[in-house]
């Protein structure tokens, strides 16, 4: 039986803007990512190895052996993408009722990455999207690279369930799935029950979304054969600082 995916519906990249304010997402293929990031889609592509090498996720409290991430942060003022010292990732438990609530130290990006031309492209590029949307003086960016496997036999992109980040939009790009079945997106409005089904399968196809606006979640995904994996890169754009933990508010 055939693995047939339902596509994305896909927004011009002249026409993000006006479809994310009305809509509250957008998707976006690899063409239109490389166009507003101001590159050709070979240097996105060759950004894919460093998702090569990715430690394992020790805080997932389902036991699984599924994901690995590394993590990193920024600041964005107007022209200026500033990495931040490394930081824990933290969610209250309003929007993580799995894993809020508890300061997650992540390894952080590789240092080759974090200096690729390409890779900090990508980071403005959104941000300058964002910004015709709502001016900000500061970006406050937290940048995840993901890798669900099927080592346990079913790996879970968002074990959490469908949620919301607590930032202001959400950029999910789809790097590679290899030998898998699942992984379908799915995404709601959260004011209302209207909702949105698909499957990103284009290397670096872009879903973004307004956080306030859309809950999301991506389904299970299993193995065709002895094993296959997902590779996405998360970025998540808040306009009021970071997330952290009120232990660290304390310390400050």
């Amino acid at each position: 039986m055939p693995n047939t995916l339902l596509a994305p519906p896909v927004t011009l990249a002249k026409e993000l803007v006006g479809a994310l304010r009305t809509d509250g997402y957008v998707v976006a293929s690899a063409e239109s990512v490389a166009e507003i990031s101001g590159l050709p889609l070979g240097d996105l592509q060759g950004l894919s190895p460093f998702w090569e090498d990715l430690p394992r996720d020790p805080y997932l409290k389902d036991g699984g052996r599924y994901r690995f991430r590394r993590h990193a942060s920024y600041e964005i003022k107007g022209e200026q993408l500033q990495l931040v010292p490394h930081r824990a990732h933290w969610q209250s438990v309003d929007y993580n009722a799995l894993h809020g609530g508890i300061e997650r130290w992540f390894e952080p990006v590789q240092t080759k990455l974090l200096n690729d031309p390409a890779w900090q492209a990508v980071l403005m590029g959104i941000a300058h999207l964002l910004n015709s949307l709502k001016p900000v003086t500061t970006w406050f960016v937290e940048a995840h690279q993901f890798r669900i496997d099927t080592t346990d036999g079913i790996g879970r992109p968002t074990p959490e369930g469908a949620h919301r980040d607590g930032v202001d939009f959400v950029a999910v790009f789809l790097l590679n799935r290899t030998g898998i079945k699942g992984g379908e997106t799915r995404i709601f409005n959260a004011a209302g029950s209207a909702g949105l089904r698909f499957t990103l399968a284009q290397p670096w196809s872009l879903l973004l979304m307004n956080d306030e606006r859309m809950i999301h979640e991506s389904t299970p995904i299993q193995p065709l054969g002895n094993y296959g994996y997902r590779d996405t890169l998360v970025l998540t754009y808040r306009s009021n600082g970071f997330q952290d933990s009120p232990q660290h508010s304390q310390q400050q």
